[in-house]
């Protein structure tokens, strides 16, 4: 774990996967985008939220509707990285972490 990641920053870095608001907030908030840790999960999320989001539309598209009962176990999925993010890791999701990375944005 490293030391210069406060308890502030695991707990808003934790809240950005399940309240994808959150997670807008740190990069607006010039406090908290310079934050490495937060600005890290706060990108990480919402790169997750816009996957989960385009293929909840496609499966919903593909499915009449019943793809959207997806949304509440991805959800679910999402607390997993919060999970991980309060307890101070960089945690990385696979495909997701390395398009941020190689787009430049963490």
């Amino acid at each position: 774990m490293n030391s210069d990641i406060t308890d502030n920053d695991k707990l808003m870095a934790a809240l950005s996967y399940p309240i994808p608001i959150v997670a807008i907030v740190i990069l607006v908030s010039e406090a908290m985008k310079v934050r490495p840790f937060q600005k890290f999960h706060a990108v990480q999320a919402l790169a997750f939220w816009v996957v989960v989001i385009v293929i909840g539309v496609v499966l919903s598209l593909i499915t009449c509707g019943i793809g959207s009962v997806f949304f509440p176990i991805l959800w679910l999925v999402s607390l997993w990285p919060a999970y991980k993010a309060y307890q101070g890791a960089y945690m990385e999701m696979p495909v997701i972490t390395d398009f941020i990375r190689k787009q430049n944005w963490v």
